[in-house]
């Protein structure tokens, strides 16, 4: 690409810069140094960093309880209904700067402790991420609390306050390791402790049937455990913070933590068995399944936060209105994947047990109030559990479920009578390798609306998972394209582009993302090219930065960054990337006085603890960058980099500097991604397939904006029916076979030839995710993103365009479209730019 100049930046993309009012930065020291004092126990000439961070949050908490309080008590007063998201995982990430930005106090936050001599961005770093989900499904659910704060949705977030989360990923002689992630190691000052907010969740037991004074048998269970759940809430600020929504994350503990009679006997270890086996429910996401014990502790996870979010909506409900036959016209509850289907059957025992309810009037509210988000295409992936399991644990709610299986699969009889195949295939009972419930099933019969992510998701969620059953409910299964909020990722993230784009777009763009459109007529401006490469420039010595004190590698900022960062799975298939990466290294070592574009290939995500074959992969990551980076023949020509413990703030560095953006899941198997719509807006070029929201950015940007490779979700389907084995693409095609021979043979394992074994042997014969035969597609996109590269004027106007054209993808549009179409809720101050609620209606 072309070289960067040091001019000035013209002043038609100069920002306006807002002075600071001196009443209001007076006001702030003051207060952060009453909290240093008085809530932190600490003189100023004492404290330490983290002090400083922990006063200036607690002074920042105070303002947002404010207004939470305030925007509170106007929903409740005006009666409004309210949305309650049940998540396994919220990644939230750090919220000192996002709540500071969204609050419009991050000049006047930053200015204060500036006067009292420390560095904002130096706190920021005191502030652990919080360990509370994974991947894309806890980044989305984060993303859609903030834009339901931002569109004034009354709203409460439902999860579990993990004490160590996923896990903190080391990685060791290229080999990953996990280990506790101990965020709240030095508190939590975000979170408000309600432990007034305490129900009881109960597992085991039986069931006894009694009739009541009018003759009609009732089911009572008697419980064989009790766990409370405790409270705890984070406030949650939308843009402008005019609004604020909590996010309630449960934690478990016993009803009676020390047992005193049986510690008094000098056995101090069964003395608190009680209490640590409640405390196991939370203490880590996504327990290792593949015992019987952590099978167990996942249902104990799911039905725990499930059980403890219901009951606590149904109180609020109950407080306000008085009557549960209303429920649905003030609660909308969304379900995120199948991990809260369980709130099913226990809302209908709620009703039903509780509340003395008729079964079908029960039913009727049951699924008027849910609906159902599915995240994923693979059958797999879609939660069964043991009816064994079911019944030991949860024993009325297998009672429940049954009683919902049987008038489901009469409607079923009645649609198709005489079908037994239809049958046992939309029962929720699956009966066909040991009985089990299917929970993908149950979320579906259970909700009155079914969303995919994406629209090919959605489509193929028609033909593919619940074909039979969409049959069975015609018109449930309704699409909600993933988005992201822009406030984080790219106010935030990107401050540097997102004042260039404050200038040349007008103020109105931080309100109204639609306006990123006014970037086109620049796009080819070369003033505007060079200022845009002069910020990605400048977050690329960032990156780079990282990765030299990470791993000692030096990344030439002026190189190609390509950038694959997700979680490690074979369909995601950071594979066929490194495969292309050894076939590159090889050509450069061939001819390496060859003009060859210089790359840096990033990776980072973490693999299950259980997932073998993942943690090979990358294993086998880094042995090939240990060969490439210190083969001195290729000039530095190629770099791999493997940034371990990926989370939100590492995103938040890597994808400002990403040229290139891998989107390169086997077609019809990636749900939606939002990854790839957070590095578009950030002017990364996208390389993908035709899959998830590949598609629809496609549409946005322009398919000339795009490289698109590889076969298609129907081709991938002919392919895998004609076998797995790929020998007939290998054989045409030298550089994949070179390479997969490198790998199999120990070329980047020289002290265990045969570690790689088992890699080339899925490559050549067990081709299930298309990883060899799509290589010569994905090889020759790759060298035409260098011949765009070399352009230089011509890739900056692409990434220009990416940006300009991503104003779609925000997620305050996706909630829009679930307030519009399945939640019914209004939503408060339309933004500028964007249609009213009738006006959307209307179209």
């Amino acid at each position: 690409m072309a070289g960067l100049s040091d001019q000035s930046v013209p002043a038609k993309f100069q920002p306006e810069n807002m002075p600071v009012d001196e009443l209001a930065l007076a006001d702030i020291k003051s207060a952060i140094l009453v909290k240093l004092r008085l809530a932190i126990g600490k003189e100023a000439a004492f404290a330490t960093k983290h002090d400083w961070y922990k006063a200036a949050a607690l002074t920042l908490r105070d303002r947002m309880v404010h207004r939470w309080l305030t925007s509170d008590k106007e929903s409740y007063d005006a009666g409004r209904k309210r949305v309650y998201y049940l998540s396994l995982e919220f990644l939230i990430g750090r919220l000192f700067t996002d709540a500071l930005n969204n609050m419009g106090l991050l000049p006047l936050f930053e200015a204060a402790l500036g006067d009292l001599g420390v560095g904002l961005d130096e706190l920021r770093k005191c502030e652990p991420d919080a360990a509370l989900g994974n991947g894309g499904l806890g980044r989305l659910a984060a993303c859609f609390m903030e834009s339901m704060a931002t569109l004034g949705i009354p709203a409460f977030g439902y999860g579990i306050r993990y004490d160590f989360g996923l896990f903190r990923q080391v990685i060791s002689h290229g080999v990953q390791q996990e280990y506790p992630d101990e965020w709240l190691g030095f508190g939590n000052p975000w979170e408000l402790p309600r432990r007034e907010v305490t129900y009881n969740v109960y597992f085991g037991g039986s069931i006894e049937t009694v009739e009541d004074g009018r003759g009609r048998k009732q089911l009572i269970w008697h419980p064989g455990e009790t766990v409370e759940a405790v409270a705890y809430d984070t406030p949650i600020v939308g843009w402008r913070g005019q609004h604020v929504n909590a996010l309630r994350l449960w934690s478990a503990r016993a009803p009676d933590p020390l047992r005193l009679d049986v510690f008094n006997t000098g056995d101090y270890v069964s003395a608190s068995a009680e209490q640590s086996r409640a405390e196991a429910i939370c203490k880590f996401l996504y327990p290792n399944d593949e015992s019987a014990a952590g099978r167990e502790l996942r249902l104990r996870q799911e039905y725990f936060f499930v059980s403890a979010s219901l009951q606590d909506l149904v109180k609020r409900h109950l407080h306000s209105d008085g009557n549960l036959r209303g429920l649905a016209n003030k609660a909308a509850v969304q379900m995120n994947d199948t991990h809260p289907s369980l709130a099913i059957a226990e809302l209908m025992r709620i009703l039903v047990d509780q509340h003395n309810m008729r079964w079908d009037a029960a039913w009727q509210i049951t699924n008027a109030t849910l609906s159902y988000t599915n995240h994923t295409l693979l059958p797999e992936a879609l939660e069964t559990w043991p009816v064994e399991l079911f019944q030991r644990l949860l024993p009325r709610h297998l009672e429940i479920i049954y009683r919902i299986n049987e008038a489901h699969l009469d409607r079923a009889d009645a649609t198709r009578p005489g079908d037994t195949a239809y049958r046992a295939s939309v029962s929720i009972i699956d009966e066909t390798s040991g009985r089990r419930v299917r929970m993908g099933n149950l979320a579906f019969i259970g909700s009155h609306r079914i969303n995919g992510v994406s629209a090919m998701h959605s489509e193929l969620m028609k033909e593919t998972v619940f074909h039979d059953l969409n049959q069975l409910y015609p018109g449930r299964i309704t699409n909600k394209t993933n988005g992201i909020t822009f406030r984080r990722w790219l106010m935030l993230a990107n401050p540097k582009l997102t004042d260039l784009l404050r200038a040349t777009c007008g103020e109105a763009v931080l309100d109204d993302p639609t306006r990123l459109i006014k970037l086109e007529a620049f796009a080819g401006d070369a003033a505007f090219q060079q200022e845009f490469r002069k910020v990605k420039h400048h977050n690329k010595l960032a990156l780079a930065r990282v990765i030299g004190e990470k791993l000692g590698v030096q990344a030439d900022p002026s190189a190609l960054f390509d950038v694959q960062i997700k979680r490690i799975h074979e369909y995601k298939r950071q594979l066929l990337n490194l495969v292309e990466t050894v076939a590159l290294y090889q050509a450069i070592k061939d001819e390496p006085g060859k003009d060859w574009v210089p790359r840096v290939k990033i990776f980072a995500g973490k693999a299950a603890a259980s997932y073998r074959y993942a943690k090979l992969i990358i294993r086998l990551i880094n042995d090939v960058a240990e060969v490439v980076n210190n083969d001195t023949t290729i000039g530095g020509k190629l770099k791999v980099a493997f940034l371990p413990d990926y989370n939100v703030s590492l995103a938040e560095v890597i994808i400002p500097a990403a040229d290139l953006s891998e989107q390169i899941s086997t077609a019809g198997m990636e749900a939606s991604g939002t990854g790839n719509m957070k590095l578009s807006l950030n002017g990364a070029l996208t390389i993908g397939t035709l899959d998830g929201a590949n598609i629809e950015i496609r549409d946005n940007v322009g398919p000339e904006n795009i490289a698109i490779f590889g076969m298609t979700a129907a081709e991938v389907v002919e392919r895998r029916a004609k076998g797995l084995d790929a020998s007939d693409v290998i054989n045409k095609s030298p550089n994949l076979g070179r390479a997969i021979q490198a790998i199999e043979t120990g070329a980047f394992s020289p002290d265990d030839p045969g570690r790689y074994a088992s890699v080339g042997h899925a490559l050549r014969h067990l081709d299930h995710y298309v990883v060899s035969a799509d290589f010569d597609s994905y090889y020759e996109a790759q060298r035409g993103i260098d011949t765009r590269w070399r352009a230089g004027s011509a890739w900056s106007r692409a990434a220009i365009l990416n940006t300009a054209r991503m104003g779609w993808f925000s997620s305050d549009r996706t909630i829009r479209e679930y307030a519009d179409d399945i939640w019914g809720v209004p939503v408060a101050g339309d933004l500028p730019g964007t249609p009213s609620l009738q006006a959307r209606k209307a179209t």
